[in-house]
């Protein structure tokens, strides 16, 4: 672990979260709510095509699907709500308990978190708690969306471009595991997080319920070490991931059984330039690729190169160099990233062309 004063250099390039992925019944209900409601109004692509290169995780099946990418200009990572197309998404064989291996929640932030908190309020969820403010854990709060997923709401200074509500995009995720010594170095290692935030053992209600259970779990914050970033990453913002481990139970795996894409959080993605060096180094760590779009792949709107890792537990973690973005499609007008100087972030006015992609009403 390092302190914030030191940055190790690495010859590849982790910008921030770009996505989390959440398996879903039904793309244009989901975008539509979160863009009405917490600001994911940017439809920076939507694509409907085979998912042929994981068919590893869908049974060795080629599965048609159905994908939105979603940004928040406030700042912060994006969400790519995804849908099968060729089956019926499968909900969780079990109730999610917290600390069950796998995504969690998402955190994402607020500029104002009363002002988030009365909004949510209003809405008449199954799950919100209150505010809750901590010296280590700063002022947050959770709910669980129309579709069960849970989201923790972090308040936060930072912002890329003032917006009409308090929230912003991703600020991290929460993560279930099973060792975290072990997935404190995945983290730290392999993608940068060797900041340790705080580190406590604490105890958490286990379920999304008002009359729930506490469970004993640790849990440890990692921020990530480069304050700087290039590429998207002013948009994207300062991330952090959440690890969390039972320490009175055995935990589940919230995917057995189920294929990626069925119904919850599927991946975290991050921004990345330098594949090809990250694959390199992710295979002398002994967390190899085990997606890997080799060249360019093409989701309609958008191209670049991806690959997949697992955590020590299986999560999936996504890489994505973005290559190509659409600025305005029907000019056939795209930014062009492989020219860029990966150390530099993108001039702030050419980020926000993004708002060409914004969307003010229900799809």
């Amino acid at each position: 672990m390092t302190n914030s004063s030191e940055r190790p250099t690495t010859p590849d390039i982790i910008n921030g979260i770009q996505q989390v992925g959440i398996g879903v019944s039904d793309t244009k209900a989901v975008f539509n709510w979160y863009r009405k409601h917490l600001g994911f109004d940017i439809l920076v692509f939507k694509d409907e095509a085979p998912a042929a290169l994981m068919k590893r995780y869908t049974s060795g099946e080629i599965c048609h699907r159905n994908a939105y990418l979603s940004l928040n200009m406030l700042g912060g990572g994006g969400l790519e709500i995804w849908q099968f197309l060729s089956r019926t998404p499968q909900k969780p064989k079990f109730p999610i308990i917290l600390g069950d291996l796998g995504i969690n929640a998402m955190k994402i932030r607020s500029n104002d978190i009363q002002k988030s908190y009365d909004s949510l309020r209003g809405l008449e969820l199954k799950y919100l708690t209150g505010i809750n403010k901590t010296v280590k854990n700063g002022i947050s709060f959770y709910f669980q969306d129309p579709w069960d997923n849970l989201v923790e709401v972090v308040q936060d200074r930072y912002f890329f471009n003032k917006t009409s509500l308090s929230t912003g995009g991703v600020l991290g995720v929460v993560i279930g595991v099973s060792q975290i010594s072990e997935s404190i170095r995945f983290y730290s290692d392999l993608l940068g997080y060797s900041i340790l935030v705080s580190d406590q053992t604490l105890e958490l209600p286990l379920n999304n319920t008002p009359d729930a259970n506490f469970g004993l779990f640790r849990k440890v914050v990692l921020a990530h070490s480069r304050p700087n970033f290039g590429g998207f990453g002013e948009l994207l913002g300062p991330t952090q991931i959440e690890l969390l481990q039972a320490l009175d139970r055995k935990p589940n795996r919230i995917f057995e059984d189920r294929l990626w894409g069925d119904l919850g959080y599927i991946h975290v993605c991050f921004d990345v330039q330098g594949m090809e060096k990250l694959r390199n180094r992710a295979a002398s760590l002994n967390y190899p690729f085990t997606v890997d779009s080799a060249q360019s792949f093409d989701m309609g709107d958008a191209a670049g190169h991806f690959g997949y890792v697992e955590d020590p537990d299986g999560t999936l973690i996504e890489f994505v160099e973005t290559h190509k973005v659409p600025i305005l499609k029907p000019l056939g007008i795209y930014l062009d990233l492989k020219k860029r100087n990966p150390h530099k972030p993108l001039p702030k006015w050419m980020v926000r062309t993004l708002r060409f992609h914004k969307v003010s009403k229900d799809i």
